[in-house]
């Protein structure tokens, strides 16, 4: 098979992720839970995992670094402490765009027609009644990467919050806390962790009350939940075994170096593009010629439904892709379609996998004609 959903999450994950995962499955008890070894053990690499996701994402305090099931949770508990407006994009994930539906006062920013949004744009929609910016940090449907930096910078200078969606770029691009007020990642995909383990990293100004209450492993006769860091945002059992499979995952990547991981999988993305484009009977998605992009490509070939071209690499080729609207509904408004077929690529992808794919869409786009 060759895998090229990784902006779905991450197939192939250096061995250190699963020896970390069976390892915490034999050793470790429930974190703040007791003081014997199995516990301690389990609450040392949480605390180990707060600090290595804190240096990656240049957060000052571990303790502001919050351990939660995925990034659409994480993005919830941010949203959900903003007061008044919220500007948003309609490059968003159904993650940013549902929480933000339900507070019905929200600006939606539209791209160009190559999926780009200018800082300029975000900027003319702040009003005086504007408490944020959502923004991701990279589309998962076109790829095209978003000037965080700048418009951190606008929202700094306007005295708003910033909150980033880093689903598709933690892992890939560097990514700084600076002017940020709470950056939302996911572990699944190019953090190379497991399914199930996500968080939350909060500047310095930004505090959101938690979504949830419950067990904490201290102060239990409180009628109120702790209200320090991280504990604040984290009630119940921790996922303990899955974080020590992300805590690899992070140092499997800060090992083999950032920058080296995004080149290998760029490459070989933008060589798929640019082979794609000069067949008749596809389209492309997205700012292709981008200095800066994350490993995406989204496409459809004529004659055929999304959902068709998926179904058909998988069965004639063993090629898997992800078909549809991949939960961004207002990029595929916004460019007038009905879904698209995306590849995305790892490091762990080669040169003849690419070039396999390129040749199982070529005959496709060759039926179709």
């Amino acid at each position: 098979m060759i895998y090229l959903d990784n902006a779905a999450t991450t197939l192939q994950k250096p061995p250190c992720v699963k020896e970390a995962v069976l390892r915490a499955m034999d050793t470790f008890g429930n974190a703040s839970r007791g003081a014997h070894a199995p516990a301690l053990d389990a609450l040392r690499m949480l605390m180990e995992a707060r600090i290595t996701l804190a240096s990656l994402f240049g957060v000052d305090d571990p303790m502001r670094v919050v351990f939660t099931p995925n990034a659409t949770v994480a993005l919830n508990i941010a949203i959900s402490g903003i007061e008044g407006h919220i500007v948003t994009t309609a490059a968003e994930h159904n993650s940013v765009l549902r929480p933000t539906y339900r507070r019905n006062n929200y600006t939606i920013v539209p791209f160009d027609n190559l999926g780009r949004v200018s800082t300029k744009a975000i900027s003319s929609a702040i009003r005086q009644d504007t408490g944020a910016v959502v923004l991701t940090h990279a589309s998962n449907v076109t790829g095209n990467v978003f000037d965080i930096q700048s418009v951190g910078e606008l929202c700094a200078a306007r005295g708003i919050h910033f909150i980033v969606d880093a689903s598709q770029s933690a892992g890939l691009l560097p990514v700084t806390m600076k002017n940020i007020s709470a950056l939302c990642f996911t572990g699944h995909k190019s953090l190379l962790g497991p399914q199930g383990t996500g968080g939350l990293c909060l500047g310095p100004n930004y505090m959101p009350e938690s979504l949830y209450v419950g067990g904490s492993g201290h102060h239990s006769f409180d009628s109120k939940h702790p209200q320090q860091l991280p504990d604040a945002l984290e009630a119940g059992t921790q996922n303990a075994h899955g974080i020590a499979g992300l805590l690899a995952g992070v140092q499997y990547i800060q090992s083999t170096g950032l920058n080296a991981i995004h080149h290998q999988a760029d490459t070989l993305a933008r060589r798929f593009a640019h082979a794609l484009s000069a067949i008749p009977g596809i389209t492309l998605y997205g700012d292709l010629t981008a200095p800066l992009r994350v490993p995406i490509v989204s496409l459809n070939v004529k004659g055929y439904d999304s959902a068709q071209v998926a179904s058909l690499l998988f069965e004639k080729y063993g090629i898997a892709v992800r078909a549809g609207a991949h939960c961004a509904p207002l990029v595929h408004e916004g460019l007038k379609l009905s879904g698209s077929v995306r590849f995305s690529f790892s490091h762990f992808n080669t040169a003849e996998e690419t070039e396999l794919a390129v040749h199982a869409l070529s005959v496709l786009a060759s039926k179709s004609e």
